[in-house]
This record gives C-alpha cells, sequence and structure tokens, in this order.
C-alpha cells in the first residue's frame, strides 16, 4: 500500500476520532444556569419559591438523561431584591460560567441587568418581573420574558372592574417600578371606565408601618382598593388593613397580593380579596396535572403562583436548548425568538417583535376551598385578549 495512502488513512481516522471525542464532551457539555433571586431582602420568600421551582425542574430534567444529552447544573447568589447588588451577583454567576440567567424577582433587578446580557454574552429569561418596559421601551435582544406583564393584568382586570359598582378607588402600591407601572395602568383602566381614583400612594419597601397609608385610603373616601404589594409588604398590610378596619369597610383587590403562599400566612384576613392570578395549581391542562402530581409527590404540597410560573420558564429554557442542540446563551436566543412551547399552560409563544410569551390570564378571589383558603379563578381571559402592543424596537 502506498504510504501516501496510509498516511491519508491515519490521518482520517485521526481526524474522525477527535470528531467523535469532540462530539461525546459537546454532548457531556452541561446547561449552566444562573439563578440569582432575593433569599434573605423583602422578597425572600418569593426566592425561596423560586429556587424550589428551579431545583425541582433540574432534577426531573437530570432524571430524564439531562437537555438533548446535557446534564443541567445551577447556581445561585442573594439578590436582596436590590437593583445593584443584582447586577453584581448576576455578573459573578455569568464570569463563573453560568450565562443563562433566570429568577429575578424586582422588575428593578431585571431592568438593571438586561443593558449588560451583550456585553457579559449572556442571556436572561424573566419568570417574575412585570414592569412593561423589560419587553418594552428598554427591550434588548438577549432578554426574554415567560411571565404576565403588567399590561396583561391591567387587560385582565378591566372586564371584572367594569362590572364593579364601586364608584370611587385608591391604590396602594410599593415604590419601585413594577408598583408604579402596576399602579399606573390600574389607575388609567380605571379612569377609562369612567371611575375616580381618590388616592395614589406608593410606599417604600420592607415597610411595617401601614397604618398611615390605611388612614388615607379611609379617609379619601375610596369604595375599592388596588393593591400592587408582595412578599412581606403584602403580608404586613393585609393584617393591619384588618385590623383597621379597611378590609371589612370596603374592597380589596390586587395583583401579586394573595398569591398561595401569602393566603397561606395570613389566613381569614385574606378571605374575600380579589385578585390577579398569574398561575394556578388548579388550571386544567393534561400537561399541569402531571405537574401538579409531581410536585405533590416531592413537597407534599400543590405549587403556588411563582413556583408554577418559574417551572414554566424553565420548561421554556429547556425546550429551547434542545431545539438549538446546543447550551450557547447565542443558540438559544434564537431558538427561543418566535417559538411556540408546550407548557404546563398549553402551547404558548414567545413573540418574536418583543420576547414577551402570550399566555392566558386569571381572576379570581380567595375563597375557603375543602377547608382551605386559596385564590379561586374566576375569569379566564386568552392570550389573544391580553396581548399587549408591542411597543419594543429589537435590535440583534
Amino acid at each position: 500500500m502506498p504510504k501516501s495512502v496510509t498516511i491519508f488513512r491515519a490521518a482520517a481516522g485521526a481526524a474522525l476520532l477527535t470528531a467523535a471525542f469532540a462530539t461525546l464532551a459537546q454532548a457531556a457539555e452541561p446547561l449552566k444556569i444562573g439563578v440569582p433571586t432575593d433569599l434573605s431582602g423583602t422578597y425572600a420568600t418569593l426566592g425561596e419559591q423560586v429556587m424550589r421551582a428551579v431545583r425541582f425542574a433540574v432534577d426531573e430534567a437530570n432524571a430524564q438523561g439531562g437537555v438533548a444529552g446535557h446534564p443541567v447544573e445551577y447556581k445561585s447568589y442573594d439578590t436582596e431584591a436590590k437593583p445593584d447588588l443584582a447586577r453584581r451577583q448576576s455578573e459573578k454567576l455569568v464570569s463563573e460560567g453560568y450565562p443563562i440567567l433566570t429568577g429575578l424577582i424586582a422588575s428593578g433587578e431585571g431592568l438593571a441587568i438586561a443593558p449588560l446580557m451583550d456585553r457579559w454574552g449572556s442571556i436572561y429569561i424573566s419568570t417574575i418581573n412585570k414592569a412593561d418596559e423589560l419587553t418594552g421601551a428598554n427591550c434588548v435582544a438577549r432578554v426574554f420574558r415567560a411571565n404576565t406583564q403588567s399590561a396583561m393584568d391591567a387587560a385582565t382586570v378591566k372586564p371584572w372592574l367594569a362590572q364593579r359598582k364601586e364608584k370611587k378607588w385608591a391604590v396602594v402600591a410599593i415604590d419601585i417600578a413594577w408598583g408604579r407601572g402596576s399602579g399606573h395602568l390600574f389607575a388609567e383602566t380605571a379612569k377609562s371606565l369612567g371611575k375616580e381614583i381618590t388616592a395614589e400612594l406608593y410606599v417604600p419597601a420592607n415597610s411595617n408601618d401601614f397604618a398611615p397609608y390605611i388612614e388615607q385610603v379611609k379617609s379619601s373616601g375610596a369604595e375599592g382598593v388596588w393593591v400592587v404589594l408582595a412578599g412581606r409588604d403584602a403580608i404586613n398590610f393585609a393584617q393591619q388593613s384588618k385590623q383597621f378596619g379597611l378590609t371589612d369597610a370596603i374592597t380589596v383587590a390586587g395583583v401579586s397580593f394573595t398569591t398561595d403562599a401569602t393566603v397561606k400566612t395570613l389566613g381569614d384576613a385574606a378571605k374575600g380579596v380579589y385578585g390577579i392570578i398569574n398561575y394556578s395549581a388548579t388550571l386544567d391542562t393534561p400537561e399541569n396535572k402531571a405537574y401538579v402530581k409531581a410536585w405533590n409527590e416531592k413537597y407534599h404540597a400543590v405549587p403556588t403562583n411563582f413556583e408554577g410560573e418559574t417551572y414554566l420558564g424553565m420548561q421554556v429554557i429547556f425546550q429551547a436548548a434542545k431545539a438549538a442542540n446546543s447550551v450557547k446563551p447565542d443558540d438559544i436566543a434564537k431558538a427561543l425568538s418566535g417559538r411556540t412551547f408546550d407548557t404546563i399552560m398549553g402551547k404558548l409563544t414567545i413573540r418574536a417583535e418583543d420576547h414577551q410569551l402570550l399566555k392566558p390570564n386569571y381572576f379570581g378571589v380567595v375563597e375557603e376551598v375543602d377547608g382551605v383558603l386559596r385564590p379561586v379563578i374566576k375569569t379566564t381571559v386568552s392570550a389573544e385578549e391580553v396581548a399587549p402592543p408591542v411597543t419594543c424596537k429589537l435590535t440583534n
């Protein structure tokens, strides 16, 4: 056999062997997800729910052989729900090899890191941030939202508000991007229906004394109050509203105010409170029933609103990575945009124009079901009905 042929075959064999090892190495390369979230601040209870959902999703994926053969890993740092700290912790996660980011609670955190995605070579998938600007005025190509934004919540409350007899409403909201955005949207919606806004109050985070705000609501002549609070703030306000007679005197409703976990803590103080429900364990889809069953078997409880939304976000990430057959942020970003995903809420699409996931939304009230108080869905509004207008100009 001529030497040249032998050398060619040896080189070809070596090349094939190298390619084989490269393929194996690529297949074994983990999908690494960074989870900067609040573990000690105002929204620490929400952060715990985020981490529980992430762990559940990762364990589930790895038990099934990973995502397209890639094992899934995650790492988390505490942000205390502070935008500056969120920025530092997110950058740290990316520098340590976890470039797929998710889990931030406060909208200000998401807005703080969004402009840095390109510089860091990372992507961010929101599962809780509601500020419209994230996929609106401040949108960037490497940011995606798998949860409901404030404009979608406003579209959900409008049919309910139109049927209510209360003419005068007050707003009590946390003084951050989400609170101001959601509060203003409710006020605009109410005014468009001929209602009067008697007070629009924005409260600092970590407030222990809500008595002055409750008194202002009562003295304003409001017949209803729209509350945009979550975590400890929601619990403090609800307990004090009951204590000072506000809950019994006027209609109380809100967003992220009476979630499953908050209701469990509040008990009777939450009964009869209306609100937006972004996810419920009672949703009647085969995917959700299977998810709730598996979750209950592991945690001996049903998933909360934020656990459901975070799990849905992990489904989106995993399916995009599988479609891209890659763990690289650039490839996953391309697979996320415009794709339809199989989720616990059915088939949902991330709109290519602004990277907002289009999903149905719900409105309900806290009632007793089988001896347990919980938010109960009364109205379902379709994804088409709550889809916000595209106000984003993405640049790649």
